[in-house]
């Protein structure tokens, strides 16, 4: 072998044809695995150039060449169609496959359509799945040419190919470029840390994961050379990695080696999913959406769930209003499942989980602790509904419609714990008691009325049923009758004392009835307390004496 030197462009020129022919020019592949399962989750085809007379090529230095003497093209169809043979060579022996991507250079993006036109000729040769298959441009080749880019992705998108963008955060455009590019899955250059874990620049490429994932769009990291660096990533969402750390670069036969260590992913659509309403359009001021958000829809907020931990990214003025925060101050974007004691974030999670697996809307009420510059601590009971609208990875996106409903519950917890404290002095004074529905003629009995009378939670046509039973026996059952006619035509209070079972105990019977808005009868309480030591003959002699004198 010669001297070991890289080529220069005329003998790269004059090299390229037996290069490819006598395999000078091959194919390496570099895994790509998930982080957290420890799965091989697909891989990426790179072309290598070993001189016989000057030995390796750098890519970085050949590639350019050929692109300059306009030989990219042949050597990118080159790379796919062994791609293809390594695919038809795993399908053959019941080999799994997994997802391989191949570059696409802009010079290829140049010739329009046809290096769309010449891969779907090779891919159709071998039957390959287009699944299987993903393209990867780069950024900088996106530059300047959107228009040209856009169609040549349009066009892949219709046969089905997975997109990639490759050295995400290398050029100087990214932002712009991801806007306007409709890839399906972005790899971030790890070159953009420059080593460093953290720091701003971590901050800067935790919060592209976290834009990436709001576009539904898996990341790879590429370049990924330590655990520690692979374990940042994972952190911050980004599963999947390229790198060193895993595999270098290596050839068709060590790599098959390699892909039958590893279990292999599970492999899904490049797109996340989104459920009937676009979550994206909450962030354009000028939406539908943004419009009945902000000013129809009352307290509403979008959060995000994810591997147990909720945070709210928006929030309209009403709900703001509605916890009792100012416009200004973040206690609104700050409630989460650290708010709530263990059982509220335990609801508000079950929830959550429930909303995940029916796909409708689902409602709780938990209780939560506020802190605000205006209204100091507080703690609030609010009823939630909350709705799926999409996914971002293992990140889930709920729309959420609020109410304040504090006062009514402290309502009913004054009301429950009076009601408690009444049926404590029922049992204590041997009382009996019931609500009664005037209009409906529907009696319902408390519990000892139920335990020791046997009742059951509703009597119908009341007070029919108790009379039949004999509790008011038949000489008090008349004038019973006619108290109820009476509730219903206004009395606000009857009492009266009555013998009450077969024993003929006596007992005061009173009714206390509740009125509408409009003045009308809607209810009455009835209460049966027994009179120690009562007369009752005395009394019945009594009251007809007092009767054949009126």
């Amino acid at each position: 072998m010669g001297d070991k030197r890289q080529l220069t462009f005329d003998e790269i020129k004059e090299k390229f044809p037996d290069a490819l022919k006598n395999g000078n020019i091959y194919v390496c592949y570099q895994a790509q695995i998930n982080h957290v399962t420890g799965r091989l989750a697909g891989a990426e085809a790179l072309m290598r150039w070993e001189d016989p007379d000057h030995g390796p090529q750098y890519p970085a230095d050949f590639i350019p060449f050929l692109e300059q003497a306009d030989l990219i093209f042949k050597a990118d169809l080159f790379v796919f169609r062994e791609v293809c043979a390594l695919q038809n060579y795993c399908r053959n022996r019941n080999i799994p496959l997994v997802p391989i991507s191949v570059n696409m250079s802009r010079y290829d993006i140049y010739n329009n359509n046809q290096y769309v036109e010449e891969i779907e000729k090779i891919r159709r040769e071998y039957g390959i799945p287009v699944d299987m298959l993903r393209i990867e441009i780069t950024e900088s080749s996106a530059i300047g040419g959107t228009k040209l880019i856009t169609s040549v992705l349009e066009h892949l998108h219709q046969i089905g190919y997975v997109v990639e963008m490759d050295d995400f955060g290398a050029g100087y455009s990214s932002l712009n470029i991801l806007k306007d590019l409709n890839v399906d899955i972005i790899k971030l250059d790890m070159n953009f840390l420059n080593g460093e874990i953290g720091g701003r620049g971590g901050t800067i490429i935790s919060s592209m994961v976290q834009m990436t994932k709001w576009l539904n769009t898996p990341v790879i990291a590429e370049g990924v050379e330590t655990l520690e660096q692979a374990d940042y990533m994972s952190s911050i969402g980004c599963y999947y990695i390229q790198g060193y750390l895993y595999s270098k670069p290596i050839k068709r036969t060590e790599f098959l080696e390699l892909a039958g260590k590893y279990d292999h992913e599970p492999q899904y659509s490049g797109k996340g999913l989104l459920n009937d309403i676009d979550s994206g359009k909450f962030w354009n001021p000028d939406s539908m959406e943004t419009l009945l958000f902000n000013n129809f829809v009352g307290p509403a907020a979008i959060f995000t769930y994810e591997n147990g931990k909720i945070e709210f990214m928006r929030v309209n003025t009403k709900f703001v209003k509605e916890i009792g925060a100012e416009a200004v101050d973040k206690t609104a974007l700050n409630i989460g499942l650290e708010q709530m004691d263990e059982t509220g974030s335990k609801i508000y999670e079950q929830t959550i989980k429930k909303a995940i697996e029916t796909r409708e809307e689902e409602e709780c009420e938990t209780w939560i602790d506020v802190s605000s510059r205006c209204c100091g601590d507080d703690r609030l009971c609010i009823r939630s509904h909350m709705r799926l609208i999409g996914t971002a990875g293992d990140q889930y996106i709920f729309y959420v419609r609020i109410r304040n409903i504090t006062a009514e519950r402290l309502q009913y917890i004054y009301l429950e714990d009076n009601e408690k404290k009444f049926r404590m002095a029922i049992e204590q004074n041997n009382a009996f008691a019931w609500e009664y529905d005037i209009a409906t003629k529907k009696m319902r009995p408390c519990s000892r009325c139920r335990r020791e009378l046997g009742l059951p939670e509703v009597l119908e046509n009341y007070p029919e049923p108790m009379i039949e039973n004999g509790f008011f026996p038949a000489e008090s059952a008349d004038m019973y009758r006619r108290w109820h006619k009476e509730l219903a035509e206004g009395k606000d209070h009857l009492e009266a004392i009555i013998p009450l079972t077969e024993d003929r105990i006596p007992f005061i019977v009173r009714y206390t009835a509740e009125f509408d808005e409009a003045g009308r009868p809607y209810k009455a309480y009835g209460s049966a307390t027994e009179v120690k030591g009562y007369n009752m003959a005395w009394h019945k002699s009594n009251s007809s004496n007092n009767d054949k004198g009126k």
